[in-house]
């Protein structure tokens, strides 16, 4: 098992930053890809970025440029730099890591990004 616990979320105006972390615990030694997703209200979860242990990057279209993925593996945390932050990015975000292609999920944490 994986517990994964996400922090950093809030409030911020548009063209703000924020900086979620995630740290996850347990059988943190098998984790291969860690990632971020986010549901707005209304709407269906979806990827916003992946990164490999190795440290290869996948975002999303509407986010590339203006995020960016990193982690730390022996700290075993997945942060997620967001720049430029518009009205349309707010969502719960959700911190995910694969273990031999079992996926394992944080609560969540809110980002509101007011115009």
């Amino acid at each position: 098992q994986v517990q994964l616990v996400e922090s950093g979320g809030g409030l911020v105006q548009a063209g703000g930053s924020l900086r979620l972390s995630c740290a996850a615990s347990g059988r943190t030694v098998r984790i291969n890809l860690m990632g971020w997703y986010r549901q707005a209200p209304g709407k269906e979860r979806e990827l916003v970025a992946t990164i490999t242990g190795g440290g290869s990057t996948n975002y999303a279209d509407s986010v590339k440029g203006r995020f960016t993925i990193s982690r730390d593996n022996a700290k075993n945390t997945v942060f997620l730099q967001m720049d430029s932050l518009k009205p349309e990015d707010t969502a719960v975000y959700y911190c995910n890591a694969e273990v031999f292609s079992i996926y394992f999920w944080g609560k969540g944490t809110l980002v509101t990004v007011s115009s």
